[in-house]
C-alpha cells in the first residue's frame, strides 16, 4: 500500500509542478510559495476538523511537535526555497538531475536514524528508476534555460541542499510522526514553514507583492490548484507513504515526476516526445516495478 500511495503522491506533484510553473511566471516563485502554504494550511485545517475533529493538532505529543516542526523547516522551507532558487541559477534540467540524489540520501538517512535496510530488489529498483529519470532529464537543454552554458557553483550547492532537505525532511517526518496521523503531521510541517515565510516577508517588506498577486485571478487559480493537490494532498500522502513503507523506496517512487510530466507537457505545452524520453520512462517504470516487488 505504501508504494501505491507514493505513486499517487508523484501524480499529485506532477499536477502541482505544472500549476506552479504557470503561476510562478506571473507572480514570482517566492510569492507562490507563501500563498500556497497559506492555502494549504486552510485546506488541511478544514480536513482535520472534518475527519479528526480538531482544527489544530492539539493531540500531538512533544515528540511529534519537535521533530515535525524541524521537518517542516528543513524539508519544506529550506528544501523548497533552495529548489526554486536552483532553478534560477542552473536551470530545471540540472536541478532535477541533482535532485535524483534525494532517494539514495533518504535511504542512507533512514538506515542511520531508524535502521531501515533495503533489499537487493530495492536497490536494483532505485538504481533503474534514478537512471531512467536522469536519462530523460539529461536529454536536451529546455527552451528558455539561459544558464545552460555554464554551471554556477552556488546553483549546484542550492540543488544539493534541496536534495538533502527533501531527504532529511522525510526521515525526520517518519521519526516524528510515530503513532500519529499523517495528515495532522503534515499540518504541523506546513505551519512551521508558513511561520518562517510570514516572518521573512514581514522583515523584507514583501507584502505589496502578495497584494499584487492576489489581484491576478488566473495566477491565484493555478496556485490554489497546486496548493490543494501538491502542498495539502501531496505532502500528506508522502508522509502516509513513508509511514507504510521504507523511506528510501517511497522517495524513489516519488522522484518519477520528470517521467510522469512528459504526457501532460506534450498535450498542454506541445512539447515533442522523443524516443529517448520513452526509453527513459520505460526504464524508470521497470525500476518502480522492482520496488513494488
Amino acid at each position: 500500500m505504501g508504494e501505491f500511495v507514493a505513486l499517487a503522491t508523484a501524480g499529485c506533484w506532477t499536477l502541482t509542478a505544472l500549476c506552479f510553473e504557470v503561476a510562478s511566471r506571473r507572480i514570482g516563485s517566492l510569492t507562490v510559495n507563501l500563498i500556497r502554504l497559506m492555502l494549504a494550511a486552510a485546506f488541511i485545517s478544514i480536513y482535520c476538523w472534518i475527519v479528526r475533529g480538531h482544527w489544530f493538532p492539539m493531540d500531538a505529543s512533544p515528540h511529534n511537535w519537535l521533530w515535525l516542526l524541524l521537518s517542516g523547516v528543513v524539508g519544506i522551507f529550506i528544501g523548497d526555497t533552495c529548489l526554486f532558487q536552483a532553478f534560477v541559477q542552473i536551470g530545471a534540467r540540472r536541478t532535477m538531475l541533482v535532485m535524483s540524489l534525494a532517494p539514495p540520501l533518504t535511504a542512507i538517512e533512514g538506515w542511520i536514524v531508524m535502521g531501515e535496510i533495503l533489499t537487493a530488489l530495492d536497490w536494483i529498483g532505485m538504481v533503474l528508476t534514478i537512471a531512467g529519470v536522469a536519462w530523460v532529464v539529461l536529454e536536451k537543454e529546455p527552451k528558455g534555460e539561459t544558464n545552460a552554458s555554464k554551471v554556477h557553483p552556488m546553483g549546484l550547492a542550492l540543488a544539493l541542499l534541496a536534495a538533502a532537505g527533501q531527504a532529511t525532511g522525510l526521515v525526520l517526518s517518519k521519526f516524528g510522526m510515530r503513532d500519529y496521523d499523517a495528515f495532522a503531521a503534515t499540518q504541523i510541517r506546513i505551519l512551521a514553514a508558513l511561520g518562517i515565510f510570514l516572518v521573512m516577508f514581514s522583515v523584507l517588506k514583501w507584502w505589496p507583492k502578495v497584494r499584487t498577486a492576489l489581484n491576478q485571478r488566473a495566477a491565484m487559480g493555478w496556485t490554489a490548484i497546486g496548493a490543494f493537490f501538491g502542498t495539502f494532498l501531496g505532502i500528506s500522502l508522502s508522509l502516509l507513504a513513508i509511514k507504510l513503507t521504507k523511506t528510501g523506496v517511497a522517495a524513489t517512487i516519488m522522484s518519477i515526476v520528470p517521467i510522469l510530466i512528459i504526457p501532460p507537457s506534450a498535450f498542454f505545452f506541445k512539447e515533442k516526445i522523443s524516443p529517448r524520453s520513452v526509453m527513459g520512462a520505460v526504464l524508470a517504470v521497470v525500476g518502480v516495478s522492482f520496488l513494488f516487488l
